[in-house]
């Protein structure tokens, strides 16, 4: 994050203070934080999240992986030798006939996709959503494959469905 937004740590916490952070909700701070970091940095929005909530959890508001409404989400993603189409082909493939990923959701699924990424979603049976992202890398035309789950209702559940996603992700490249 320092070498990123170009701010040590502790300038970020002074940076916190001077605004009355610790007062301000997580859009507020975010919205101060990109005002701060404009025309400054690339990957405005990703960083402008990143410094928020790591300042949150700083303070104590925030646990790792916990969102702003305070459901939680967690995330795995690996870089592959496929294009980004064939990518999703094979995760939809895959996820049709793995169990686990059965197990998990159940409702209405969508791929839709544009130059930039494809996306499978649907719904987890726990109400929470599932996010499978096909994007590019920045090098040779590959893609790497980013698998979210979020809305989670508790810390715990968080925790078990980082591992099965983890494990999902690992029979899934050993497959490809």
């Amino acid at each position: 994050m320092e070498r990123a937004t170009n701010r040590t740590w502790d300038e970020w916490l002074k940076f916190m203070d001077d605004i009355d952070a610790k007062s301000l909700d997580h859009h507020a701070i975010a919205v101060k934080v990109f005002e701060e970091l404009d025309g400054k940095i690339d990957n405005l929005g990703w960083w402008t999240q990143a410094v928020t909530v790591a300042y949150e959890q700083y303070i104590g508001r925030r646990i790792p992986g916990q969102r702003p409404d305070g459901t939680f989400q967690t995330q795995q993603s690996k870089a592959t030798k496929l294009s980004m189409k064939e990518l999703m082909d094979r995760w939809v493939a895959f996820a049709e006939k793995d169990r686990d990923v059965q197990g998990i959701v159940e409702g209405d699924l969508k791929v839709s996709g544009t130059e930039n990424r494809i996306t499978w979603r649907t719904k987890a049976k726990d109400g929470s959503a599932v996010t499978i992202t096909s994007e590019p890398n920045k090098k040779n035309g590959t893609a790497s494959l980013v698998m979210l789950q979020m809305g989670l209702a508790t810390y715990e559940l968080n925790v078990e469905a980082k591992e099965r996603w983890a494990a999902i992700m690992k029979r899934f490249l050993a497959a490809i």
